[in-house]
């Protein structure tokens, strides 16, 4: 009697897959999950339901770059929370990793009981019900294993280089690698604060239930690193699949932020794009050198001037004034565009205008940089972003460093920014690590398109998951 209720049970299932993504909650990797929540989407027959906060969710509806017919497929869930405080960011911090932030990320554990039971709502809708988290939220999604037809996937919001270097160091260097890689290589002291040591410890632990995993990155940009992570000593025999760049490569229309009109006026790769993502604050010293820099360096510029975001970004803004040099703004208005506020940097770094990236090395950054065939000055700030500094310019050789991480907490001075600025865009060097970038930029083109390596490991994923 109780198999054929099984079997009843069972045949009410009538559709065979859906998808549940579970982001953590900080904008790099809210954007990157919500861009694979599209692309799954695009698949016919396939729901995705893209979990997170109220608060969190109309961040990343309200930030992303909507060129994805499949964006009114998915559906979002809004889960409660308690109210978290959310305390301006501290410019003056002699650790550059967003604490700020913390009370926001750990909010995240709330998520766990409304996750359960949403899971196993749909286990009952579904004859699979196919979990992709963030590497942050495994905590979260822990309880899956209860469920019989549940299985999950970890996503990695960094590249395979910086993953890979993790595990292999992890497990006490288990194999020879090319010495090359490791001349230089920054050490992990001092990218995060202590607080959230302690909360990726907690995360990693629950990992282990998961069966396979997901990087934002492609075999154009990181086939040796994603070979290194597939081999069985790094790898305890899961499977992996590189889906990136999750960002569109193309835009069917212009956008209509000023910048973008400003940038229409000018020369093909003569504009600097200056951002440093949602998680940096500047000293006014080091805003001060940076203006002075990029004055003397008579180049073109759009600055993105702003702090850090706050855990909430809806919540009333700093009352911090960025200051500027006197008469900055006056001086710099032909060859310079100061935005104040969120700007749309996919579609910036698209434009023909733009030949360099000053930028943090956030790997949100580095992905759509390469993706736009844009060369990077690398300032790293925290996290991930030295590592990835490497990567860009010692292995990709498509950028150059600005700030060496070693320097610690130095002051990078004007003339450093100057001639680090006319290097990316006025020099011999910079000629070719633009040529450099915009050839990888086609080959990442063409690994998007039909038959391409991107599309095909994509169709790989979706065979798997409903297989």
């Amino acid at each position: 009697m109780a198999s054929n209720l099984h079997f009843c049970k069972n045949n009410h299932k009538s559709q065979k897959v859906v998808v549940v993504i579970v982001p953590f909650l900080a904008q790099g990797h809210l954007n990157q999950l919500l861009q694979l929540s599209c692309l799954i989407a695009s698949y016919n027959n396939i729901k995705v339901h893209y979990v997170s906060t109220k608060t969190h969710n109309l961040q990343a509806k309200h930030r992303v770059i909507n060129y994805f017919d499949s964006f009114s497929k998915i559906h979002f869930h809004e889960f409660p929370t308690p109210n978290f405080i959310s305390p301006n960011p501290n410019p003056n911090s002699r650790i550059k990793f967003p604490s700020h932030l913390q009370p926001s990320f750990e909010s995240s554990y709330y998520l766990r009981n409304p996750v359960k039971r949403l899971i196993q709502t749909l286990s009952y809708k579904y004859q699979r019900v196919i979990i992709i988290n963030d590497s942050l939220m495994g905590s979260v999604v822990q309880d899956f294993v209860s469920v019989p037809n549940a299985e999950a996937y970890t996503f990695h919001s960094v590249s395979a280089f910086t993953v890979f270097l993790f595990i292999w160091e992890r497990k006490q260097r288990p194999f020879p690698i090319d010495p090359e890689m490791l001349i230089d290589l920054p050490s992990l002291e001092g990218c995060f604060s202590p607080e959230f040591e302690r909360f990726m410890e907690r995360e990693y632990e629950c990992m282990k239930f998961n069966s396979g995993k997901i990087y934002n990155t492609c075999r154009v940009i990181e086939s040796p690193f994603l070979d290194l992570l597939s081999k069985e000593l790094t790898n305890n025999k899961e499977k992996q699949w590189a889906l990136g760049p999750f960002n569109p490569v193309t835009f069917p229309e212009k956008g209509s932020h000023k910048c973008l009109l400003w940038l229409d006026k000018q020369e093909p790769n003569s504009v600097l794009y200056v951002s440093f993502g949602t998680t940096t604050s500047f000293s006014d010293e080091q805003i001060k050198e940076m203006a002075i820099g990029l004055e003397q360096s008579h180049q073109k510029f759009v600055w993105v001037l702003r702090d850090a975001d706050k855990g909430n970004v809806f919540t009333k803004k700093s009352s911090r004034k960025i200051e500027l040099p006197k008469g900055f703004e006056e001086r710099v208005k032909e060859k310079g565009f100061l935005v104040r506020d969120w700007a749309p940097q996919l579609e910036i770094l698209s434009h023909c205008s733009i030949g360099g990236f000053l930028s943090h090395c956030g790997w949100n950054s580095c992905m759509e940089s390469i993706s736009m065939g844009v060369p990077i000055g690398a300032w790293p700030m925290h996290s991930d972003q030295p590592r990835n500094t490497v990567l860009i310019t010692k292995i990709l050789k498509i950028g150059i460093v600005v700030k060496d991480w070693a320097n610690g907490n130095e002051l990078v001075r004007s003339n450093v920014v100057k001639k680090s600025v006319e290097k990316l865009m006025a020099s011999k060097i910079g000629d070719e690590m633009r040529n450099r970038a915009k050839k990888l930029s086609v080959e990442i083109r063409k690994s998007v398109a039909e038959g391409g390596i991107k599309r095909m490991e994509l169709d790989s994923f979706i065979s798997h998951i409903t297989r």
